[in-house]
C-alpha cells in the first residue's frame, strides 16, 4: 500500500455526473467537503470516551489502524498540501481533533499522520500562526518528541522546523521548548542512538535553527551536560544517562556522513555555532575524548573526503558551506588547545595542503566567463554576490585565518618536510601568500625567515614575486 494514496475523486450525483455545481467542493479544488467531514467525524469517533475506555486486552488492537481509515486519513494528508483544503481544515477546527488524537491515541501510524497533516497546514502562514498560538496544542506537539516511533518523531520535527522558520512565531516555540527541559534529553537521545538518517537530518535542522535563533537556549543546552545529578540513584531505580551535546552531535554526524551530505552540513554548522561562544568551545576541548573525537572526524573530512586533489575544482561550489563550518571548528580547536596530544605536528602539513587546495579551487570558481551574456549587468552582479560569492568569501576568510594560525607554529623541520613532500611547493606557497597578504603580513614574514634557512632560492623567488614583503634575514 502506498504511504500517501491519491486524494479521493469528486463526489458524483445519482446520474453519475460529478457534483461540481452542488457547492460540495472545497474552494477551487475538486475535493469533497462531505467526504472530508466524514473522515474527520471518524477520527472523532476513534478518540471518543466510549472507544478509549478499553481493557488491557484491547490495547494491542488500539495500536493498529483500520486499513480503510488509514487510506482515507492518508488522502487527507495528501490533500492538506493544498491551501484551500488546509484553510478548510482550520475552519472546521481540525487541529483540535488532531490534538485529541495525539493526546489519547496509542496508534503510532495514526499519530504520525495527524502530525503530518498539521505539518502541511503549518506551511501556510495564517494557519502556522494559529497553531503556534494555541498553547494546549503546542504542549501536545512538543510531547510528541518523547515518542518512540521514528515516523512520528520525523513529522513532529518537520512541523517544528516549519514553525521555527516563521519569523512571526519562532520566539513562541523557542520559549515553549525552553519550558520543557526534557526535550533536550529526548533530542540528544535521538542524535546519539537513532539510525534513521531522515530523522537525524530533520532533528539536526531543528537544533541548528534553535541555536541560530537563540544563543541563550544554546548555552543552556551546552551547560545541561555539565550538570551532574546531586542525589545518587536509588538501588531499585534506573540511572538516567547524562547527555552532553557535543558527543551527541558527533554521533549523529557520523551516522549521516555517508548517506546524506546535506545532513552532514547541518551537523557541522551546529558545531560551528557552538564555537561562537566560549562555553561551546570548552564543551568540545575540555574533555580530551570529546576534543579528540571532534578533531579526528573533522580532520578526516577535510584531508580524505572533501575537495581532494583528484576532484574537479568546481566541487568547491557543492562543498563550500560544509567546508567553512569544518575549518571554523578546526581553527577554534587549534587556537584554543594547541597543547593537546591529539593536535599532532605531523598533521599540520596535510591541513596546509587541504587549505591551499581550497584556495586554489576558489580562484577557479570565481573566474567569470569572458563572453557570458548579461555578465556585466548590475542585477546579475548583485545576484551572484548574494549567493555563491558570499559563501565563497566566508570560506576564504575562515581558510586564511586557519592557515595563518598553522603557519605561525611551523618549525624548520616541518617546513623542510613540507618542501620535500610537496605541500610547500613554490606554486602552493605563492597561492598562500596571495591570499594571506596583506592582512597576515607578519605571519608570512616570519615564515619566510624560516624558509631562508631551509631553501634560500625558493625564499628569494617568493620575495621577488611579492616585493612588498620586507624580511630581515
Amino acid at each position: 500500500m502506498d504511504r500517501n494514496p491519491s486524494p479521493p475523486p469528486p463526489r458524483r450525483d445519482e446520474d453519475g455526473d460529478e457534483d461540481v455545481a452542488g457547492g460540495d467542493c472545497i474552494g477551487s479544488t475538486v475535493y469533497s467537503r462531505h467526504w472530508l467531514f466524514g473522515v474527520l467525524s471518524g477520527l472523532i469517533q476513534i478518540v471518543s470516551p466510549e472507544n478509549t475506555k478499553s481493557s488491557s486486552d484491547d490495547e494491542e488492537q488500539q495500536m493498529e489502524l483500520d486499513e480503510e481509515m488509514e487510506n482515507e486519513i492518508c488522502r487527507v494528508w495528501d490533500m492538506s498540501m493544498d491551501e484551500d483544503v488546509a484553510l478548510f481544515l482550520q475552519e472546521f477546527n481540525a487541529p483540535d481533533i488532531f490534538m485529541g488524537v495525539l493526546a489519547k491515541s496509542k496508534c503510532p501510524r495514526l499519530r504520525e499522520i495527524c502530525v503530518g497533516i498539521l505539518g502541511n497546514m503549518a506551511c501556510f502562514q495564517e494557519i502556522c500562526v494559529s497553531i503556534s498560538n494555541d498553547n494546549n496544542l503546542g504542549q501536545v506537539l512538543l510531547h510528541c518528541l518523547y515518542d518512540s516511533d521514528p515516523p512520528t518523531l520525523l513529522e513532529t520535527s518537520r512541523l517544528l522546523l516549519t514553525c521555527l522558520s516563521q519569523t512571526e512565531v519562532a520566539s513562541v516555540w523557542v520559549e515553549r521548548i525552553r519550558e520543557y527541559p526534557a526535550i533536550y534529553d529526548s533530542i540528544c537521545f535521538i542524535m546519539s542512538s537513532s539510525t534513521n538518517v531522515d530523522l537525524l537530518v530533520k532533528v539536526g535542522e531543528v537544533v541548528d535553527k534553535l541555536f541560530d535563533l537563540d544563543e541563550k537556549l544554546m548555552l543552556e543546552w551546552i551547560r545541561n551536560g555539565a550538570v551532574q545529578p546531586q542525589d545518587p540513584p536509588q538501588e531499585d531505580s534506573e540511572e538516567q544517562p547524562v547527555f552532553r551535546i557535543v558527543p551527541c552531535v558527533l554521533e549523529a554526524a557520523k551516522q549521516v556522513r555517508s548517506e546524506n551530505p546535506e545532513g552532514l552540513d547541518v551537523y557541522m554548522h551546529i558545531l560551528q555555532l557552538l564555537t561562537t561562544v566560549d562555553d561551546g568551545i570548552q564543551a568540545i576541548v575540555q574533555c580530551p575524548d570529546t576534543g579528540k573525537d571532534t578533531w579526528n572526524l573533522l580532520f578526516d573530512l577535510v584531508c580524505h573526503e572533501f575537495c581532494q586533489s583528484d576532484d574537479p575544482p568546481i566541487i568547491l561550489q557543492e562543498q563550500k558551506t560544509v567546508l567553512a563550518s569544518v575549518y571554523s571548528v578546526l581553527s577554534s580547536i587549534y587556537a584554543s588547545q594547541a597543547e593537546q596530544e591529539y593536535l599532532k605536528i605531523e598533521e599540520d602539513l596535510p591541513l596546509i595542503d587541504s587549505l591551499i587546495r581550497v584556495l586554489q579551487n576558489m580562484e577557479h570558481c570565481q573566474k567569470k566567463p569572458e563572453n557570458s551574456a548579461d555578465s556585466n549587468t548590475e542585477e546579475t552582479k548583485k545576484s551572484d554576490l548574494t549567493q555563491d560569492d558570499f559563501h565563497l568569501k566566508i570560506l576564504k576568510d575562515i581558510s586564511c585565518e586557519f592557515l595563518s594560525n598553522i603557519f605561525q607554529v611551523l618549525t624548520k623541520e616541518t617546513v623542510a618536510r613540507g618542501l620535500k613532500e610537496g605541500q610547500l611547493s613554490k606554486q602552493k606557497c605563492s597561492c598562500a601568500f596571495q591570499n594571506l597578504l596583506p592582512f597576515y603580513s607578519p605571519v608570512i614574514e616570519d615564515f619566510l625567515k624560516i624558509l631562508h634557512e631551509v631553501d634560500k632560492t625558493l625564499a628569494d623567488d617568493l620575495e621577488e614575486s611579492f616585493p612588498n614583503l620586507k624580511v630581515q634575514t
